[in-house]
């Protein structure tokens, strides 16, 4: 088979992405959880998709909803609980749940299983979206050097 040359990507050369951006209590929270950053391999810069792979125990993210940005999430393999403030479903390979800008409909994924699920998310890249994680005492602010976790009184965490 030959090799794709770009604008073509085989996802299995593109690195995988551990741990987390968030800062600790939250990041070690989302356990074993890998992304190939696809759409950044390709050079997109308007929208992300991400194959990610969520082992046992892992969690997608802590539980958010965003101002501005759409989220869809298409189930490849395995299984998640996916968790809004609606309660809690199982999705399964060839199901898929999107998430509307603005929406304050907060979600996340869990694995419970003891099997590893993959799916793709994909999202927009707008300027100016913020995210609020209603279970959690977690904001980001704006500084000089970039964007810092913060406690929601505004106090940064010490290894934001």
């Amino acid at each position: 088979m030959q090799t794709p040359q770009p604008p073509a990507q085989d996802p299995a050369k593109v690195p995988d992405v551990g741990g987390s951006g968030y800062p600790e209590p939250f990041r070690s929270r989302m356990g074993d959880r890998l992304k190939k950053r696809l759409g950044e391999a390709c050079g997109l810069t308007q929208f992300g998709v991400n194959l990610v792979t969520l082992g046992p125990g892992g969690q997608s993210a802590l539980r958010h909803w965003h101002t501005l940005e759409d989220e869809f999430v298409y189930i490849l393999s395995g299984e998640v609980t996916l968790v809004t403030d609606r309660g809690q479903q199982i999705l399964k390979a060839g199901m898929c749940a999107g998430y509307p800008a603005g929406q304050r409909d907060a979600h996340h994924f869990i694995n419970h299983s003891d099997q590893p699920a993959q799916y793709l998310e994909i999202g927009s890249r707008i300027p100016g979206d913020v995210a609020f994680y209603p279970d959690d005492d977690l904001l980001w602010i704006e500084t000089e050097t970039g964007t810092v976790g913060a406690h929601k009184n505004g106090e940064f965490y010490l290894d934001g």
